[in-house]
C-alpha cells in the first residue's frame, strides 16, 4: 500500500481499541495503515467496514438483534416484499430493506424482529395486519406460516447435529449457521479437488473460516473449532460429514494394507448461497493449500496463534485469532 502522505510505503497495523457506539464501549481489533516515513495512520472503506463490523457484531449479540442475512432469509421464508414486512411491523415503508442492507435496528425494533422469526409470533401480527391484504393473499401467507413451522422445525433438528451454539459470537465467527451453506462448501473442496479426505477438509474448513475473518472479521460455515493435538478442527467433525446427504464416503486401499474413506459427491456445489467476496475465499484457500497434505496442513497450522493460544485449553478457538493468520 502507497502513503497518501508521501507516496511511500504504507503498512497494515493492528491494536486493540475501544469505539463508543450507542453510548457503549467495545472493544475490537483496528486495522489501519500507517505511513512508513511520517507515522501518520490512515484507512480505506475496506478497513472501515471491518473494523466498525467487528463493534455491531458485538452489540447484535448483546441485544438479540439479528443479522442482516437472517432478516432478509426471514421475509423470503415468508415469501413476503420488505416493503410488505415493514407495512406489516408499522415500520417506514424502507426500514425493513435497510435492515437487510446492515443498518442496526435499534434494541426494541431488533427484539422484534427476533421474536417474528418465530413463525407462532409473526402469526399475531399477521392476523393483526389482515385488512392490510388482499382475502386470496391473507389466505396464502397464512398456509406458508404453517409450511414455515415444519420447514424450520426440520432445519434446526439438522443443525443441532453440527451447531452447538444458537447464538452467533467470536467462536463461531459470527458467520450463518447453515448447513445447506456449509455442505455446498464442502461440495465446492471436493469438486475443485477431486474428493478429499476428511483429516484434509478439516483443515480446509479452518482456513477457510479464519482467512475469511481476517478479510471481513466474519467466518463462512457458522461453525466453531477446538484445537487438538493435530490442529484446529470443527468442535463436531466426527458427525459433520457424516451428516450430509450430498456427500459420499468412498473407501480408498493404502500400500500399507490400510485404507480410508475420500469424500466424495455426484452431487455440483450450489455457489449462489455465496457472496463473490466468499468464493473469492474460497479459491484462493483452494489455490495455496490445495495441493498440501493433511500432515502438510496440520504442520502449517500448528505455526497458527488458533492453535498455539487453545492447544492446552478446554474452550473452543475465538476467531480473533484469525488476525495473525499466517497461511494465507
Amino acid at each position: 500500500m502507497k502513503s497518501p502522505f508521501t507516496g511511500g510505503e504504507a503498512r497494515l497495523r493492528k491494536e486493540q481499541r475501544e469505539l463508543c457506539f450507542r453510548k457503549e464501549n467495545f472493544v475490537y481489533v483496528a486495522h489501519f495503515y500507517e505511513c512508513v516515513d511520517t507515522k501518520e495512520q490512515f484507512t480505506t472503506t475496506q478497513l472501515d467496514e471491518m473494523n466498525v463490523g467487528q463493534v455491531y457484531n458485538q452489540y447484535r449479540v448483546k441485544y438479540g438483534i439479528p443479522f442482516p442475512d437472517e432478516i432478509k432469509d426471514l421475509r423470503e421464508l415468508y415469501g413476503l416484499s420488505a416493503s410488505k414486512m415493514s407495512e406489516i411491523l408499522g415500520l417506514g415503508a424502507n426500514q425493513y430493506r435497510l435492515y437487510e442492507m446492515g443498518e442496526v435496528p435499534s434494541e426494541v425494533i431488533g427484539k422484534t424482529l427476533k421474536s417474528i422469526m418465530n413463525p407462532a409470533v409473526f402469526s399475531m401480527y399477521v392476523r393483526n395486519a389482515e385488512n392490510q391484504f388482499q382475502p386470496q393473499e391473507f389466505a396464502k401467507l397464512c398456509d406458508k406460516l404453517a409450511r414455515a413451522t415444519k420447514h424450520l422445525d426440520d432445519v434446526i433438528s439438522a443443525e443441532n447435529n453440527i451447531y452447538t451454539m444458537a447464538k452467533r459470537s467470536a467462536i463461531n465467527g459470527y458467520a450463518p449457521q447453515s448447513q445447506s451453506r456449509l455442505q455446498h462448501v464442502v461440495l465446492y473442496f471436493i469438486e475443485k479437488l477431486g474428493g478429499v479426505f476428511p483429516t484434509k477438509m478439516n483443515k480446509l474448513l479452518f482456513f477457510t473460516d479464519f482467512y475469511s475473518y481476517k478479510k471481513r472479521a466474519v467466518g463462512i460455515t457458522g461453525l466453531a473449532y477446538k484445537a487438538i493435538q493435530y490442529g484446529p478442527v470443527p468442535e463436531r467433525w466426527d458427525m459433520l460429514y457424516g451428516s450430509m446427504d450430498a456427500v459420499e464416503p468412498e473407501i480408498v486401499p493404502f500400500a500399507s494394507g490400510h485404507s480410508g474413506e475420500l469424500l466424495v459427491s455426484k452431487h455440483s456445489p450450489d455457489m449462489s448461497l455465496f457472496s463473490q467476496e466468499e468464493m473469492a475465499i474460497m479459491d484462493e484457500v483452494i489455490h495455496k493449500l490445495g495441493s498440501k497434505t493433511a500432515n502438510q496442513l496440520s504442520e502449517m497450522s500448528h505455526q497458527e496463534d488458533a492453535w498455539l493460544r487453545f492447544k492446552d485449553a478446554s474452550a473452543l478457538i475465538d476467531y480473533t485469532a484469525a488476525f495473525s493468520l499466517k497461511a494465507l
